[in-house]
């Protein structure tokens, strides 16, 4: 398989190496800014080679334009870019009018992703005990461009969809009093930290915890790379979850909780 990469920033060079370790071909790094010797294109329209999919990390204000980009080329694309989901429909129709298939998550990494079943299995447990109040709470390093994370958003989308008494996420610094109603995304900025990611349930009595800590980028580069493979030869508009009912099948019954 020929990998392209968008964006040869700390994730761009971790999967080419990745990619390279996997027995494929990195036939096209492209950065608009960058200086390194690998970086083949300042943009994926000007490419010389058609990789069989391009992965693209780079910028929310850069991903739109890469993704018509990549349809405009018939390539397609895992983005693991956040920060742009507000343009959600816009993206499926560029996707549907190319005919070409796009994987899309917050966070690739496996952990990731099998945290986020735990978090769904424990609001549809935990809506059966109103006494207590449900929050989200998520850091990474200083350089994110987002915030809150995709990742902390689609814990917050599973809270809304099991939690009956929540209706709605407040993700910036509350000027009075959270409602009832309200689900808190708070977001720290510091250091080097990978990503931390944290459902907190908090009662009069006790604090019931669940989190993720990542170790290091490299589970969200073999994720993106398992999209890429899973990707390749579909057609369609798809995120992560969906690739991993695909890959590890549905976890059933879920809904007697």
């Amino acid at each position: 398989m020929r990998i392209g990469i968008s964006g040869y920033g700390q994730m761009g060079v971790l999967i080419r190496q990745k990619a390279l370790a996997w027995g494929f071909a990195v036939s096209e790094v492209i950065d608009p800014h960058g200086s390194a010797a690998e970086i083949t294109a300042r943009e994926i329209s000007s490419i010389s080679t058609r990789p069989d999919v391009i992965i693209d990390f780079t910028h929310p204000k850069a991903v739109i334009a890469n993704i018509e980009q990549c349809g405009e080329l018939k390539i397609p694309v895992v983005v693991g870019t956040t920060g742009w989901y507000d343009q959600m429909g816009q993206v499926a129709d560029i996707v549907k009018k190319a005919g070409i298939g796009l994987v899309w998550a917050g966070n690739f990494s496996l952990g990731v992703n099998l945290f986020l079943r735990l978090v769904e299995t424990a609001g549809l447990l935990m809506d059966r005990f109103p006494q207590y109040d449900a929050a989200v709470h998520e850091c990474h390093h200083r350089y994110k461009a987002d915030s809150p994370s995709g990742t902390a958003q689609m814990i917050g989308d599973i809270m809304i969809r099991t939690l009956g008494r929540k209706s709605e996420t407040v993700s910036d610094s509350p000027e009075s009093k959270i409602g009832e109603h309200q689900l808190h995304l708070s977001s720290t900025r510091i250091g080097s930290v990978p990503g931390m990611h944290r459902l907190i349930f908090d009662s009069e009595f006790d604090t019931l915890i669940l989190e993720h800590r990542a170790r290091s980028r490299e589970g969200f580069a073999e994720g993106a790379l398992a999209a890429a493979q899973w990707i390749f030869g579909r057609e369609g508009f798809y995120n992560i979850n969906e690739m991993m009912e695909s890959v590890i099948g549905g976890v059933e019954d879920r809904e007697h909780l």
